[in-house]
């Protein structure tokens, strides 16, 4: 099945069947290799992508129900890498293994979008649905409040 995919702002044409899970689209026939399998079943997050501006699980999202959204990918948050969140991640050294990063990073960068002052409570909620392996739980929530910190700055 031709399917046209809007992909961190560039149309592509892929021939799979369309029940093929959009991370595999993304991974095998895009070649964006950021987003990553963690589970299978949208239980970790580290699938994690924008879907229209809404964060998606896209190992359970078949390809073919996609249509017209626009999806984006840690690959295209940020043209040159210094979205809020990414620089927040990158001051606190949040990663440890790494693997879940981008799973984190794209969930923390929509909710984000959509509440610009949340309260410690609130972050907890929204990033308490993608794993962490390594634990570095207390980094991450440390990140996203150093993202809102950021994201402050950059719009006075």
């Amino acid at each position: 099945m031709e399917i046209q995919l809007t992909v961190n702002n560039k149309t592509h044409t892929v021939d799979v069947p369309g029940e093929t899970p959009l991370l595999w689209v993304l991974r095998d026939e895009l070649k964006l290799v950021g987003t990553k399998f963690g589970c299978g079943v949208g239980q970790c997050g580290a699938c994690s992508v924008h879907m229209d501006g809404i964060i998606t699980r896209s190992c359970l999202l078949p390809v073919s129900i996609i249509d017209k959204a626009k999806i984006t990918t840690i690959e295209g948050l940020s043209e040159k890498n210094n979205h809020p969140v990414q620089l927040a991640w990158r001051e606190i050294d949040v990663p440890q293994c790494g693997y879940c990063q981008a799973g984190q990073i794209m969930t923390a960068s929509a909710f984000l979008a959509q509440n610009q002052n949340p309260s410690q409570e609130e972050i907890k909620e929204a990033m308490h649905g993608n794993i962490c392996r390594c634990a570095t739980y207390k980094r991450i929530e440390r990140a996203v409040q150093t993202a809102v910190e950021i994201s402050k700055k950059t719009t006075k």
